[in-house]
């Protein structure tokens, strides 16, 4: 799968992490389930989805046409083709925001439950890292193209080829930085468009802020799943399909963990976990 800088960089970290202090290592324990998000994302490129399963490129397009398609004059395009038409710099600039922050919400929720109430901590980060697996399981189930995908190269197989920003190259632009073309250059799994993912991760954020009563960041986080689900669309990597399925993987993996997985012997091993980080 080869061996990048950003690799080398994340190794040296958790290894400084772990042994230059005791705090420092109970960090490393404390934020393990992130720690195993990353690297298991990354790792699917070892064996992509689009050698397990045939990849729907048209398909979900029609879906889309079908379900939300939008008349302009007498042709009736996707959500995602209307937004392009009607694309301004402004639009631009909201939509490259709000689809950064899908890694510094769960981050800095996961900060803060760290110093307040580490068990909620594990427990978020344990059904954000479960939320995750779910939907690589649909990814190798269901390889989807996204929609710029569909629109760049069509129906033609072309499967191995390094990830795009699509529309997130006019944010590159305004700023004068290549921030979403390096890295999406460096995404492992080009056909992951349902469920969007992106559009689960503030919803699980959103779910144990307001567990653990934080008014504030519950309304913070809210306004960041809107703006994270129209950026998808408006961005033109994943279809309002994704984003609705993206929902359903969210609501499916708290149900699941919250429901019944934590009510098992996991939330015992969790608590243990917690003397284990701090000791």
């Amino acid at each position: 799968m080869g061996f990048r800088s950003d690799h080398l960089s994340f190794y040296v970290f958790i290894f400084l992490m772990f042994f230059l202090h005791r705090w420092t290592r109970s960090v490393v324990y404390g934020f393990i389930f992130f720690i195993a998000f990353w690297v298991i994302y990354d790792s699917m490129r070892v064996y992509p989805n689009y050698l397990v399963n045939d990849v729907r490129v048209i398909e979900p397009y029609l879906i889309e046409l079908n379900l939300f398609g939008i008349f302009e004059g007498t042709k009736e395009i996707t959500p995602n083709e209307y937004l392009k038409l009607h694309s301004n710099s402004f639009l631009d600039i909201i939509s490259g925001i709000f689809y950064l922050t899908w890694v510094p919400i769960p981050i800095g929720l996961g900060i803060y439950l760290f110093f307040k109430d580490k068990p909620m901590m594990l427990r978020f980060s344990a059904a954000y890292l479960f939320a995750n697996l779910l939907g690589f399981c649909i990814y190798y189930l269901y390889p989807a193209a996204p929609p710029w995908y569909f629109e760049k190269y069509g129906d033609v197989e072309k499967f191995n080829i390094p990830g795009d920003p699509a529309q997130l190259v006019r944010f590159d632009s305004l700023i004068g930085y290549p921030l979403f073309t390096e890295m999406y250059s460096k995404n492992s799994n080009v056909f992951a468009a349902i469920p969007s993912l992106h559009s689960a991760y503030p919803v699980i954020s959103w779910y144990y802020a307001r567990k653990k009563g934080l008014k504030i960041g519950s309304v913070i986080i809210f306004i960041d799943i809107i703006g994270i689900w129209f950026a998808a669309v408006y961005s033109y990597h994943h279809y309002f399909i994704d984003v609705l399925l993206g929902l359903g993987c969210a609501i499916g993996a708290l149900l699941i963990f919250e429901g019944w997985l934590y009510k098992t012997q996991f939330s015992r091993y969790l608590n243990r976990y917690v003397k284990y980080a701090d000791s």
